[in-house]
């Protein structure tokens, strides 16, 4: 058990952006309710998944849309609140924790401020250890959790409640429904038992992404230096140091897709990088050949800062390190590699992880 105090909640919201691969929304909206909400009722505390009680119903808090919607779309600060209420009544328990759906910019800091004004304990877990951008992209899924009943509620006051046959189904209707919401809305999917919970999330990745934060925060520090650390910690390795020469982007579906091309700096230099993205990067081309792919992570840093940049705020000029990090090992199980390889998003080769150095 610990409390998270303001240096740690700065630092989330960095950690979790860098492990959310350019996805999961603006962070500086989340800190911003985050911070609102322990100003007015007081600090959060964090509960490792085995300190959690034996029974009790958890749910997990998130933003669902397109990245570039959200950042100019904000919520209205009520409807998380509304959404867990709604699943309360229809399963007539009461909520003995909240957790994050994955680890990224925004989804990672809503449940905070949920937990804070509801006076609960934050789980110290996702379902992702990185993000996705479909909702049955998670652990909860591989281990045959369903994702509903589901409520999702948009900044209008307009709620609506799925219950599906499958994971799938449950992407495909709320995905509709949130286009019709203005292209964002927030959402209490996944409404898990403790016992589930144990069995099947993704551990530490609150504290992960907190100690990330302070890694990439650390003052008096070189930039070289942090990078170091970070891939240490993450046992990654940088892909490219580069410009951003061009950023093609469009808002479609519900999701934000597109192409960030970069040219190459120093040991770089004569060589160019395609980082393509669906809400968060999927996969990274170095003249003609994938050096990285989804499941693995994928993360654009800022040359100077190593701050995290995630799609929508990608912008020509930009000078960036591109850095890759392995995913969870979940995620390369079969299962796993089904729903969320670059198979499924539409790329005609298998999954090769990054330490073996991109696809031949």
């Amino acid at each position: 058990m610990r409390t998270i105090n303001h240096d740690d909640l700065a630092a989330l919201t960095i950690g979790a952006t860098v492990l959310g691969t350019g996805g999961g929304g603006d962070p500086y909206i989340g800190r911003l309710m985050a911070e609102a909400a322990v100003a007015a009722h007081g600090p959060i505390t964090m509960l490792a998944v085995d300190e959690l009680p034996q029974e009790g119903l958890v749910i997990p808090a998130a933003m669902i849309g397109a990245p570039t919607v959200i950042v100019e779309k904000i919520p209205n600060g009520s409807e998380m609140r509304k959404a867990l209420a709604a699943l309360e009544r229809l399963l007539d328990r009461k909520t003995v924790a909240i957790m994050s759906i994955e680890a990224g910019g925004l989804n990672s800091i809503v449940p905070l401020a949920l937990a804070a004004e509801l006076g609960l304990p934050l789980v110290d877990a996702d379902s992702m250890g990185r993000a996705f951008p479909e909702v049955q992209m998670t652990s909860f899924t591989i281990h045959g959790v369903s994702a509903t009943p589901m409520v999702l509620v948009d900044d209008k006051g307009n709620s609506v409640t799925i219950e599906t046959i499958n994971n799938k189904w449950t992407e495909a209707l709320a995905r509709v429904a949130t286009v019709q919401m203005g292209g964002s809305a927030l959402a209490a999917p996944y409404p898990v038992t403790t016992a589930q919970v144990r069995q099947a999330a993704i551990r530490g990745t609150m504290s992960l992404a907190i100690e990330i934060g302070h890694i990439v925060g650390t003052p008096g520090q070189g930039a070289d230096e942090r990078i170091r650390r970070l891939l240490e910690r993450m046992r990654g390795a940088v892909l490219f140091r580069g410009k951003i020469r061009d950023v093609l982007r469009r808002t479609t579906g519900g999701f934000t897709r597109g192409t960030a091309t970069m040219e190459g700096h120093g040991p770089d230099s004569g060589s160019i990088l395609r980082v393509e993205f669906q809400n968060e990067n999927l996969l990274a081309v170095r003249d003609g050949r994938p050096v990285a792919m989804v499941p693995d992570l994928i993360s654009v840093l800022d040359q100077e800062t190593i701050r995290p940049i995630t799609t929508e705020s990608l912008t020509y000029g930009q000078r960036v390190v591109v850095v890759t990090t392995p995913c969870h090992e979940v995620w390369r199980t079969p299962r796993g590699l089904e729903i969320a390889g670059p198979r499924y998003f539409g790329y005609e080769f298998d999954y090769v992880p990054f330490q073996e150095g991109g696809v031949a």
